[in-house]
């Protein structure tokens, strides 16, 4: 019987470790889905257990977790009269720092400046990074050592978003893209992964976004989708001519939340003008709008999820929102019960079940919430703190999530049922 209960107990052990890794921004798959460990729908008394909790420095920067590190941005305090960036890696398991790369980053003119925005991707061995000012680079996962490093808002004449430079980087193929906008050359520019020269540029909307653009297949022809300030693009993959744009100038340039592609729609929501549900037609080459809604639907920095027809968007003024994707229908709203309501409110929300509708989000008071969406309504298991205030998208890897706020970046094991 011992045996029996030693060989139940491994197996089960095995498989509450078994979720993915999280190495870069959104999840493996870009888009908010996390395949993991089933979750207890209850706490017990004790709540989450931590496993470590590390200091860091201030920064919007997501964490990215592959293996056994745990990558994340910061912005050490000025010293000396030098201002920085810096990259820091930690082990898994202890939280221990492995390593930082740190380099030169005055921040001038940059408003909500306390630190980068874009999360590392890990891709082959390799972290790669953009900071705040335009600051593009690739480390070696293993020594922090820089591959190559380049100064993209200078060297590409991209110019300067009033928030700073905010989407993490892309891999496709050999090329990472970035999205930073080109006063001379494209919109999106794509580095060689190895050398950091660059490969390609593409799109006419010369100022950056803040959103990663998103990968599309139409008939076997794969197309980016990019939301700049001033309009939202189908762009081939390489150089050449857009397929199709629409219209869309957004207020500030916030065109922020990553879009979505379900249902041969694209899917844009913007903070001060609303949604677009664009149709794309002909292959590919062509797009209309479906329809738009600039009152009633709009998000801000959280991107949307999808689901069976319908989209879950945290609504910049009503709250977590249901509505159908193909009409703007809204079924149900939260009534801000996900996070407070507030000039800004946030919270990043993954689907950890999407079969079930079965999603956890951190929201921007620091709660971690395991809750149910569905057509009929909003559903919550619970909710623990873990963390400050933030606006940090954490990372889930095997049956843990990582978060961070401006003074700690911390471990926490999810509960099994």
């Amino acid at each position: 019987m011992k045996l029996v209960r030693f060989i139940v107990s491994f197996l089960l052990s095995t498989f509450a470790l078994s979720g993915e890794d999280w190495p870069k921004w959104r999840g493996v798959k870009g888009n908010g889905t996390w395949s993991g460990p089933p979750i207890a729908k209850e706490l017990n008394n004790h709540g989450l257990k931590r496993v470590w909790k590390v200091p860091v420095n201030p920064g919007y920067s997501g964490v990215t977790v592959q293996g056994s590190r745990v990558f994340v941005m910061d912005r050490p305090p000025v010293e000396g009269g030098r201002a920085s960036e810096r990259a820091l890696c930690v082990d898994r398991e202890s939280g221990k720092k492995i390593w930082e790369f740190v380099y030169d980053a005055e921040y001038k003119k940059l408003d909500y400046d306390k630190g980068p925005r874009a999360s590392l991707t890990i891709e082959d061995g390799k972290a790669y990074g953009l900071g705040a000012m335009g600051h593009a680079f690739c480390l070696d996962v293993n020594t922090g050592q820089p591959v190559w490093f380049r100064d993209l808002r200078k060297e590409e004449d991209c110019p300067f978003p009033i928030w700073g430079f905010s989407a993490s980087p892309e891999i496709f193929g050999g090329s990472v893209l970035y999205h930073v906008g080109g006063g001379k050359k494209g919109n999106l520019v794509a580095l060689d992964s190895l050398t950091g020269k660059t490969h390609w540029s593409v799109g006419d909307d010369a100022k950056a976004g803040y959103a990663q653009p998103i990968v599309i297949d139409i008939e076997g022809v794969q197309q980016l989708i990019c939301w700049g300030p001033n309009k939202i693009m189908g762009l081939p993959m390489g150089a050449g001519k857009e397929f199709w744009s629409i219209p869309y100038e957004v207020k500030y340039g916030v065109s922020i939340a990553k879009p979505i592609y379900k249902e041969d729609l694209v899917l844009v929501c913007g903070y001060w003008n609303g949604s677009r549900a664009i149709q794309v037609t002909d292959g590919g080459r062509k797009a209309r709008v479906l329809w738009s809604e600039e009152e009633k639907l709009r998000g801000l920095m959280a991107q949307p999820l999808y689901r069976n027809g319908v989209v879950y968007l945290l609504d910049r003024s009503n709250g977590l929102t249901a509505f159908r994707l193909k009409t703007g229908e809204i079924l149900w709203r939260d009534d801000h019960q996900l996070t407070a309501s507030g000039r800004n409110p946030h919270a990043s929300i993954v689907w950890s079940d999407q079969a079930k509708g079965n999603a956890l989000s951190l929201n921007a008071e620091g709660e971690l919430v395991y809750l149910n969406l569905n057509p009929n309504g909003y559903m919550e298991f619970w909710r623990e703190q873990v963390c400050g205030e933030t606006w940090a998208h954490p990372a889930y890897a095997g049956n843990q999530v990582f978060t961070r706020d401006d003074r700690s970046l911390s471990c926490w094991k999810l509960p099994s049922p």
